[in-house]
């Protein structure tokens, strides 16, 4: 295999039919970290042709499920082998920290490790009573088939172990498009489901651009559910593509993320360092790249002041450097569409009116921060309101806003007021009351005096914009699975409905 032979098909790694290559560029410096191959239509219909002959004449949709549990526990064994080369390799493709790159492949370790023993640990069916003894009725799942999965480039390899896991020990055959801006972590994940014993043609990866490899993928008849995480835009596209041959779609889409604060959560000192302290981890880790970031801040008018104040202090310390480097807090934005991107959303809320209490600008060049990187100072901009572009829209960098509010009400009332309801906070020292506006925000996680977590357990996903489907738990596998009613006459006997 040479260094841009990374698309698989049928258990083959080969360029792409057309010859053409993508550089990967480092985002730290801006120089190629990596080659790729660039798949076109044509390769995007032998990966789909590849998964397809696997379904249905393959062995792996037939393999029992405690085989095929197996399989998905040697990948996690693999993945903690090779924690270190993983890490460091979606450190300098996305950017993000050395330290970041590993909780990621430990997760995605997790998630592995959960639907293996999700899966293996399910009956064999729901037995139905017909109410006869003569009949045999049953619930049972089964594989959807073909699946086309497309995902994102801020966290490359976890996003495709929410995807390829339960579909895998389903029983189903994939085609895995990763983003063309960080594809290395998804080849290494395809080649260690080789290495584990994966049947050729159950696993297809096609590096490429989102049209055309994505595009087709979503169009093409014979795949059956398409998953995609990513931008509203994109999968909006994608719905509409799937359309036509009404196959099941899961769509992730993104968030624009309220973390509500109540004045009493800061009554103690701990209790307002610690708000502050997550409140910082809610907006700028991985950048603010993250879907479930919360870049909205919504703080009690009564300690708005010395809360901004003391987070703007903080955010100005944030150590922002190189991904590998020792004591880096925070790396550079993926590409440099993002950080234009960053640059206009901050220079339109400064035009409707924001004050701007840190950041709003690239850092000065350093040892650690080529001045080629890709850098951007993390922002907390003050006095905002729900009619400036940088709160409604989805910023996707180190940008965060605040609003204040006075009353219960007006804070559940600005964390609903938008079009996405994928995550949020609520941070109170009032349980009933933390727990009373949480169970009013229309977000599918809403954390309790926290921010970020996740559990393998627990399903994930969102209202409004944000997307359609679950992933994770018992709803994750679901995902990839259809539901069949068998029914069983032991006892089969004529209708005689009609004379004859």
């Amino acid at each position: 295999m040479s260094a841009a032979e990374t698309i698989h098909v049928d258990g083959v790694w080969r360029a792409a039919a057309s010859g053409a290559q993508r550089e990967v560029l480092d985002p730290a410096d801006a120089k190629t970290l990596a080659v790729v191959s660039e798949g076109g239509v044509e390769d995007t219909d032998a990966a789909v042709a590849a998964a397809r002959r696997a379904f249905d004449q393959g062995p792996w949709p037939r393999t029992p499920v405690a085989e095929r549990a197996a399989l998905l526990r040697r990948v996690a064994a693999l993945l903690q082998r090779d924690r270190e080369t993983i890490a460091l390799t979606e450190s300098r493709d996305t950017g993000k920290t050395l330290e970041e790159g590993r909780v990621d492949v430990d997760d995605v370790t997790n998630a592995f490790r959960y639907f293996a023993d999700l899966a293996a640990g399910e009956s064999a069916g729901r037995v139905i009573d017909a109410g006869s003894p003569d009949v045999h009725s049953v619930v049972v799942h089964e594989p959807v088939g073909v699946c086309a999965m497309i995902t994102p480039w801020n966290y490359p390899l976890l996003q495709a172990s929410w995807k390829v896991a339960p579909a895998l020990v389903a029983g189903n055959t994939f085609v895995i498009k990763p983003s063309e801006v960080t594809p290395l972590s998804t080849v290494h994940l395809v080649k260690l489901l080789v290495e584990a014993g994966l049947p050729a043609g159950a696993a297809n990866l096609v590096t490429g651009a989102g049209d055309p490899v994505g595009a087709r993928l979503a169009e093409h008849p014979d795949v059956d559910l398409v998953s995609f995480t990513g931008g509203l835009v994109s999968g909006t596209k994608v719905a509409q593509a799937a359309a036509p041959t009404v196959k099941k779609v899961a769509l992730e889409l993104g968030g624009k993320n309220p973390n509500v604060v109540f004045a009493d959560a800061c009554a103690t000192a701990e209790g307002f360092d610690t708000a502050v302290d997550q409140a910082l981890n809610a907006a700028f880790i991985h950048s603010g790249q993250v879907c479930s970031a919360g870049a909205r801040l919504i703080i009690e008018e009564s300690v708005r002041e010395r809360f901004v104040a003391e987070l703007a202090r903080r955010a100005e310390k944030i150590k922002l450097g190189r991904g590998t480097e020792d004591g880096v807090e925070c790396g550079p934005l993926v590409s440099a569409q993002q950080l234009d991107k960053t640059e206009a959303y901050v220079a339109s809320a400064l035009a409707e009116g924001a004050l701007l209490r840190c950041g709003g600008k690239q850092p000065e060049p350093s040892e650690v921060r080529p001045a080629t990187g890709y850098f951007y100072l993390p922002t907390v901009l003050d006095q905002c309101h729900r009619q400036m572009r940088v709160v409604r829209e989805e910023t996707f960098g180190p940008i965060l806003t605040v609003e204040s509010f006075q009353t219960e009400e007006e804070a559940v009332t600005l964390a609903n007021d938008t079009e996405y309801g994928l995550a949020g906070a609520v941070w109170s020292a009032d349980t009933a009351r933390a727990r009373r506006v949480a169970a009013r925000l229309r977000h599918g996680t809403v954390w309790i005096n926290d921010y970020h977590p996740y559990l393998p357990q627990a399903e994930w996903g969102g209202f409004g914009k944000s997307g359609v489907g679950r992933e994770l738990g018992p709803a994750g596998l679901d995902e990839y699975r259809e539901t069949k009613h068998v029914y069983e006459n032991l006892r089969p006997s004529p209708v005689r409905w009609f004379a004859g």
